[in-house]
């Protein structure tokens, strides 16, 4: 299996992919990354720059194509990889999320559930790419809800709203999306829970640095490797 770990995790939050590596090392499974990783394409097609992603997936395919399966840290790299290369190259690739792949892992008993956060309240965002573009709404609720008490916000699944980094809103207008972040947190706090989780770096990133210390922005790799470990949030 690769481990496809993608730009954000890779270059900018390094907690994710760590605590991914982690789990990956204590349910035994045999994964290697890639040191030539390049991104998957999904930030240019966005944007609006179809071409030059078209020119970078196609570099990708070489390096992808014979992977027996993919996990990806990034709902963006998911949706990319999964969707677009089969719509724009025709290339069926088998990947997986981590959220479905942690689901599949506790299922099968190969990493621990425990009661470690049983009295802890926390609430999920649903990244865009992972839940109304694809529709994993279920797998990381199953396994927040394997550690914790999850509480919903009141908007959520199919109807959650965008944390306000992707699309290049990030780079392009600031100020909006900071301010889409904002209101997010300020629905994950209506909830009364101290930890909001997601399943997506880009979230996590633009969500982490519009809260404050009321607020504890985690991704999902990073709240089972605490709970593996036992370590308090």
């Amino acid at each position: 299996m690769l481990y496809f770990r993608g730009c954000t995790a890779r270059e900018r939050d390094s907690d994710i992919e760590e605590s991914t590596k982690y789990i990956l090392d204590k349910a035994g499974i045999d994964y290697h990354v890639l040191d030539n990783e390049e991104c998957c394409g999904s930030v240019l097609l966005r944007s609006g720059f179809e071409e030059d992603a078209l020119d970078l997936m196609k570099e990708n395919i070489k390096l992808l194509e014979n992977e027996d399966l993919i996990l990806t840290s990034c709902a963006g790299c998911y949706k990319t990889l999964s969707e677009d290369y089969k719509n724009l190259l025709g290339v069926d690739l088998n990947v997986i999320h981590i959220s479905q792949f942690l689901k599949k892992l506790i299922d099968e008993g190969k990493i621990e559930v425990n009661d470690n956060f049983s009295n802890l309240n926390v609430s999920y965002h649903d990244p865009c790419h992972l839940g109304r573009a694809l529709e994993v709404f279920d797998e990381p609720r199953y396994v927040i809800e394997k550690y914790a008490n999850l509480v919903e916000m009141e908007n959520n699944r199919e109807n959650a709203l965008c944390c306000g980094s992707g699309g290049g809103v990030k780079s392009a207008f600031p100020e909006i999306s900071n301010d889409i972040a904002k209101n997010r947190i300020k629905q994950a706090k209506d909830t009364d829970s101290n930890i909001l989780i997601s399943s997506c770096p880009f979230c996590k990133l633009n969500l982490n640095s519009n809260s404050d210390d009321d607020m504890k922005v985690l991704d999902l790799s990073e709240f089972v490797a605490k709970a593996l470990k036992h370590e308090d949030i």
